[in-house]
């Protein structure tokens, strides 16, 4: 299993031999302080970082991968794990190994990828809904794009900024696929991560429609809200009921962000939207206050419609993470791996279709 280190890094405990030194190999290769390798060099920009090997001091032959923590920048992380490939067996297999994965997931060859989980945060509810791998191996090639879509849905609309992002990421991991014929992967998985809260979400001022500028204080937005700093995102906390507080930057940046809070229904919905300067380093200079009134009623479907259908040109901005992760069966080759392009192709193009859709 996955342990958390004091330190932040997580500790992933080494799997018997041969799977456990396979991954151990794998990481100390590519991690390797005197590797001058370019196609190992610009693998490490796709897997979590590796600080060696761990054991606690109270059983020290009890070995742990001490790796990165993807998920530590994110403040409501939502993560899915994809298994990628048309095979999860390696070459050296038996008869009966194969026949035994093969028959978990028998559309694996087919489809190309399969979801071991998800995690997805619910804005509506504060709360997350998880899946395990049964749900995966339920999904058909008929319904694997909904099954897929399932993780980018937050309880309000579609993330098609952070499913926008994640085909770009994707994109630059198979690039690196179709340049490298030394090594094959199988039964590896890509870890997706991006943050739920709506505050790193992106817009632009020209979708949003603005009314009554003020000037406000530094850190000091109307109403007495004061400006907080939570993960490096600045989050507002709105103390007027019923209203939507923006405070807009009056510098030359296009981009801008959402930090959306909202309640159950039996609650009152509270939203803020907030501006950022993201080339003046966060200066806020104005306030603007958006009633009910000025979004025509309901304020859930018309922030949907500012914020859910972005303009494609700023989507790929969103705070997201698709890092490669499970090494135990990579093996040397002299050939693409065609199995793992042919699994990041199929995935490429169901995410498109559910952004085009």
């Amino acid at each position: 299993g996955i342990l958390q280190h004091p330190d932040g890094t997580v500790l992933k405990q080494l799997q018997p031999p041969p799977r456990g030194p396979r991954e151990q190999e794998f990481y100390n290769k590519v991690y390797d302080s005197d590797c001058c390798d370019s196609i190992l060099l610009e693998l490490r920009e796709y897997l979590p970082k590796y600080f060696g090997v761990w054991s606690p001091p109270t059983a020290p032959n009890d070995t742990y991968l001490k790796l990165e923590d993807v998920t530590r920048k994110f403040n409501k992380p939502c993560i899915m794990d994809v298994k990628i490939g048309q095979k999860s067996y390696d070459p050296y297999a038996s008869a009966e190994k194969i026949q035994q994965q093969v028959s978990k997931y028998p559309l694996m060859e087919e489809i190309g990828f399969l979801v071991l989980g998800m995690r997805v945060y619910h804005v509506s509810s504060d709360s997350y809904e998880t899946q395990n791998q049964h749900y995966g191996r339920s999904l058909t090639k008929e319904t694997v794009k909904d099954g897929i879509s399932k993780f980018f849905h937050n309880g309000y609309c579609l993330r098609k900024d952070a499913i926008a992002a994640s085909i770009q990421k994707i994109k630059k991991i198979l690039e690196w696929f179709e340049g490298q014929t030394q090594l094959n992967f199988y039964a590896s998985s890509l870890l997706f991560v991006y943050e739920g809260s709506c505050q790193a979400t992106t817009v632009r001022l020209s979708d949003v429609t603005l009314a009554d500028k003020r000037g406000v204080p530094k850190g000091l937005l109307s109403g007495g809200d004061i400006l907080e700093y939570n993960n490096n995102i600045h989050v507002i906390n709105s103390t007027e009921n019923g209203k939507i507080e923006a405070s807009v930057s009056k510098g030359f940046s296009k981009f801008y962000a959402l930090h959306k809070k909202a309640y159950s229904k039996r609650h009152h919905s509270q939203l803020s939207l907030k501006v950022e300067n993201l080339e003046q380093d966060n200066v806020w200079k104005s306030s603007t206050c958006i009633t009910q009134e000025h979004l025509n009623g309901n304020v859930i479907p018309q922030l949907e419609k500012v914020f859910c259908h972005m303009p494609a040109e700023i989507k790929e901005s969103a705070n997201v993470e698709v890092r490669m992760i499970d090494f135990a069966h990579v093996f040397p080759s002299n050939t693409k791996d065609e199995g793992y392009i042919y699994g990041l192709k199929n995935l490429i193009t169901v995410l498109q279709n559910i952004l085009d859709n």
